[in-house]
């Protein structure tokens, strides 16, 4: 059971800059890595750097920063009119009307759910120069493994934009007390190594703007799915929380179980947009629902004559495919050299170097899912 005595001791064990021998900097609890530096490493010191971050997620601060995660202000940009295209689209609409943010007052803000996938099909090639970041797949892949799946949504936050309530996140930060009391200890722990946290800055982002709010080490405490509505909680957070200023194109990365809130936008002018990066393991359910069938189409003609590196192609078929070959119907879809099958993202791939046709490629999908359904 969740209380406050045994919360604060799970705080008190604190980390330096010593124990991240790759940062570059380290502010209010929080290490900070250079893109540039971490686009320049060989493969064994990105494991090292891989394995550096998931023992911060789980064990240490719980968050850290990457600098120039996008180092083309350019791409980061074009991605940005996408996503105001997206929210000009849905004022227009009545979808647009009342658009939640799950820990604020509807209204608050604009928010755009299933921004992978409207992205991908209003701009694939905007949205192809934005997710072929490899070092963005590294980064999910240090706390994912392979197969993870990307969703994101939009957050902009206008001046004058309140706070949000202090939280976890999905999957058990979405329930109630009373939900989580009745999953066992075991499993609340579990469930935060399911999904990696995430967000790319759309926009310089000083503090007064309201980049989020974090409490580094909270993620520690066990039972801090049934903590984090006490109002004694709250005023805690209210006092330690600490917030970092990002400049575009930074990315802020933690574990779900980090107590945290979207802070207050204070600014007189700056409309402070970012997207929200939800990756789940391939043994988790995502929290929205993606066609993935229809991203790869779109994206295909496109990603047929893009010049991408093997990283690069690899981090954009992650992106629009269904990575996991499972649940499927194991009557049809057997394969011959593995007791795995293959995934949309295997057939992406083999199509693309096989230099098929949009046509053939759709075929083949439709042979896939067929596969895959119930018989």
């Amino acid at each position: 059971m969740a209380n406050m005595a045994a919360f604060l001791a799970s705080m008190e064990q604190r980390n330096s800059i010593a124990d991240y021998p790759h940062a570059v900097d380290f502010q209010a609890h929080i290490p900070i890595y250079d893109g540039h530096q971490l686009r320049a490493m060989d493969s064994q010191q990105l494991a090292a750097v891989q394995a550096e971050w998931a023992h911060c997620w789980q064990h240490q601060a719980g968050v850290m920063v990457v600098r120039n995660l996008y180092p083309q202000a350019a791409v980061v940009d074009a991605m940005t009119e996408v996503y105001y295209q997206l929210l000009r689209k849905q004022e227009a609409s009545q979808s647009g009307h009342n658009k939640g943010d799950h820990f604020a007052p509807k209204g608050a803000n604009g928010r755009v759910w299933n921004a992978l996938e409207k992205a991908a099909v209003l701009d694939p090639k905007t949205f192809i120069d934005y997710y072929s970041n490899a070092l963005l797949a590294d980064i999910c892949t240090a706390w994912l493994g392979p197969d993870y799946q990307l969703t994101s949504q939009v957050n902009l936050v206008y001046p004058g934009g309140q706070p949000q309530q202090p939280h976890r996140d999905y999957h058990l930060g979405f329930t109630s007390d009373a939900e989580v009391a009745r999953y066992p200890m075991h499993v609340q722990i579990m469930s935060a190594m399911l999904t990696l946290q995430g967000a790319v800055a759309h926009i310089d982002m000083p503090v007064e703007s309201g980049p989020t709010m974090l409490l580094p080490y909270s993620q520690r405490y066990e039972a801090g799915y049934g903590l984090y509505r006490q109002p004694e909680f709250m005023a805690y957070f209210a006092e330690h929380a600490v917030q970092l200023p990002l400049q575009k194109g930074d990315g802020l990365f933690f574990n779900p179980a980090l107590m945290h809130a979207a802070g207050e936008n204070k600014s007189a002018d700056i409309q402070r947009m970012a997207n929200l990066l939800q990756i789940s393991s391939a043994f988790a359910k995502p929290m929205e629902s993606l066609d993935q069938r229809n991203m790869q189409l779109t994206c295909y003609p496109y990603l047929a004559i893009a010049n991408l590196s093997e990283p690069e192609l690899a981090a954009i078929a992650t992106a629009i495919s269904d990575n996991y070959p499972f649940p499927t119907n194991l009557d049809r879809d057997q394969s011959e050299t593995s007791l795995r099958p293959p995934s949309s993202r295997d057939l992406l791939l083999e199509s693309i170097a096989r230099k098929d046709k949009l046509q053939t490629f759709n075929d083949a999908l439709n042979q896939l899912y067929w596969r895959k359904q119930s018989s």
